[in-house]
């Protein structure tokens, strides 16, 4: 009897915990959300697991998927004390290969779905959507038959006549083929036929880089949308939708065989100029500054070449570094190379600053241009008198030729003799020289009063100074300006350490403000625009100064020794 007991006990807590069991784990299930599709576009695998379990293991689908991404989400119900929980897995697939696949069985803790079984059709060769259906993508190519490194103007518009949740449009490509990509996307609403759709609308700039048949790929449309009806969907997740577009062929022309070997600039528009503000004359050593602008309609800065001036005679040419940018306008391309020149003249009479001009192809006419900057000429007068040119090295005077040695007198030892003339000689100009700094001496204690120095500001020094400064003034090199701008100032007057004491000195509006600006740029980050110029304009004429008076106590060599009295 108690053995019949004890089995029925045992058979009872079998079947409670198989029950348990199945209630941890009450099994695992998997479905398509279609079961034939098209290659190039993706597919939903759902995977709900009963109970607890685990993380599903999805390692066995990337043999014939690429997977896009992974959502999840868990839900809880208790109904009279049960708790039931569900998790549901969704993958989004993209099949590598047409043809009949199997979606192979996916484990979920210790319990496995059942293999699927999904029909991938060949891709089409058009476009898959077009006006009418709830999606569908064009694509523009303008033009079809570019010139090679000309810009082709290439166009993307999705349309969809529902809610997208999320999405991803392709981005054209090709070997051979830079691609940019142009603005910001637009959106607006577009009424096609008796449909509404949302459009969304993006813009590229294509620069095909060798001549030949070029294919541009369809760009391909995945994304997921609401379903109006079934707005649960998979917790609000959506299906999946995709669309494509045609393929674009591009038959690309090489540079004109007449074209030689000059740069190749195929492009709408190209243009040269200048945009100085040149004196009508100018001195020897003053730099005249000539800011040349080349900017071109459908190509890059990369594809524009460097800007150069010719050797001048007479002059000299310090060129800066070429600024460089390439902006758009959401359909355009335009790239821009700026650069300046200093032109230092090192002579009098007339400076000719040459003409430039550069080649191009007008993708409009189909025909050859030239862009031209005419020369400009500039009077150079002679150096003024405190900006002279550096002096000519004078020839080395042989020393102690006023007092030749006499010839030695015969006899013996001419050697000994020599020397000591000329030991007498060193002695005796020594003892002058001891007298002469003894009476000086006696004088200045007598007068108490400096003795005027005499000027030791070397004028080849101002002048090297004042053209450092102009020169660095008219490239934009603020920071070379001010250092050469404090030397030349400290020639003139030693006691200067820094621009706001050479500002403190100075008598002229014009120069003074000059300076405060440059110090608001070098230490504020206030902007730079045409200080340069206007530092150069403002002291081309020289330093020009306050008058300091002589007081009695400033003429004192020692300071007073009651300075309030």
């Amino acid at each position: 009897m108690m053995i019949r007991m004890a089995r029925g006990i045992v058979a009872a807590l079998a079947l409670l915990f198989a029950a348990l069991a199945g209630a941890a784990d009450g099994g695992v299930r998997a479905w398509l959300d279609r079961d034939t599709m098209q290659l190039g576009e993706s597919v939903t695998l759902n995977v709900e697991s009963q109970g607890g379990g685990g993380q599903p293991d999805f390692s066995a689908l990337d043999r014939d998927f690429r997977q896009l991404g992974t959502q999840s989400s868990r839900q809880v119900n208790i109904v009279n004390g049960a708790t039931a929980v569900k998790t549901l897995w969704a993958v989004a697939l993209e099949p590598k290969q047409e043809g009949v696949l199997t979606v192979p069985a996916i484990t979920v803790g210790g319990a496995q779905t059942e293999p699927l079984t999904l029909t991938v059709l060949p891709q089409p060769s058009g476009a898959q959507g077009k006006p009418g259906d709830d999606i569908f993508v064009e694509v523009t190519a303008d033009p079809l038959a570019p010139y090679v490194q000309q810009q082709i103007r290439y166009a993307v518009k999705l349309y969809f006549a529902f809610d997208l949740t999320d999405g991803n449009l392709g981005e054209p490509k090709a070997d051979g083929l830079v691609v940019q990509r142009l603005g910001q996307d637009r959106r607006y609403v577009a009424n096609i036929g008796e449909r509404r759709y949302h459009v969304v609308e993006r813009h590229y700039a294509l620069i095909p880089e060798a001549s030949g048949t070029l294919r541009i790929p369809a760009l391909v449309f995945r994304g997921s949308a609401l379903d109006p009806r079934d707005p649960t969907g998979f917790f609000n997740r959506g299906r999946a939708v995709s669309a494509s577009s045609d393929a674009v062929d591009l038959h690309v022309r090489p540079r004109p065989a007449a074209w030689g070997a000059g740069a190749w600039l195929p492009a709408v528009e190209l243009t040269l100029s200048d945009e100085s503000d040149l004196p009508a004359e100018v001195r020897v050593g003053d730099p005249v500054t000539r800011t040349v602008r080349l900017r071109a309609q459908g190509l890059g800065y990369e594809q524009l070449p460097e800007l150069e001036f010719p050797v001048l005679d007479g002059a000299e040419i310090y060129p800066d570094k070429s600024q460089v940018t390439t902006r758009d306008d959401g359909t355009w391309l335009f790239g821009e190379r700026v650069r300046k020149f200093a032109v230092v003249p090192t002579r009098p009479g007339k400076l000719e600053l040459p003409a430039l001009a550069i080649r191009w192809w007008n993708t409009t006419t189909g025909s050859e241009a030239t862009a031209v900057l005419p020369a400009r000429t500039v009077d150079v007068l002679p150096a003024a008198a405190g900006a002279a040119p550096p002096p000519v090295a004078s020839p080395a005077v042989p020393a102690a030729t006023a007092d030749p040695a006499p010839p030695p007198a015969s006899g013996e030892a001419p050697a000994v003799v020599a020397s000591t003339r000329t030991w007498q000689w060193v002695a005796i100009a020594g003892f002058g020289l001891w007298l002469a700094t003894l009476v000086l001496w006696w004088r200045r204690s007598q007068r108490r009063a400096p003795v005027a120095a005499p000027a030791t500001s070397p004028v080849a020094d101002a002048g090297t100074a004042r053209t450092l400064f102009l020169r660095a003034a008219a490239l934009g090199e603020l920071a070379g300006a001010e250092r050469s701008l404090i030397a030349w100032a400290r020639v003139e007057r030693p006691q200067l350490r820094n621009v706001g004491e050479v500002i403190a000195e100075l008598a002229d509006d014009e120069q003074r403000e000059a300076l405060l600006a440059l110090q608001r740029v070098r230490y504020a980050d206030a902007p730079a625009d045409g200080l340069g110029a206007r530092l150069e304009r403002s002291f081309r004429g020289g330093l020009r100064w306050r008058d300091r008076p002589r007081s009695r106590e400033a003429a004192s060599v020692l300071p007073a020794l009651y300075p309030d009295r």
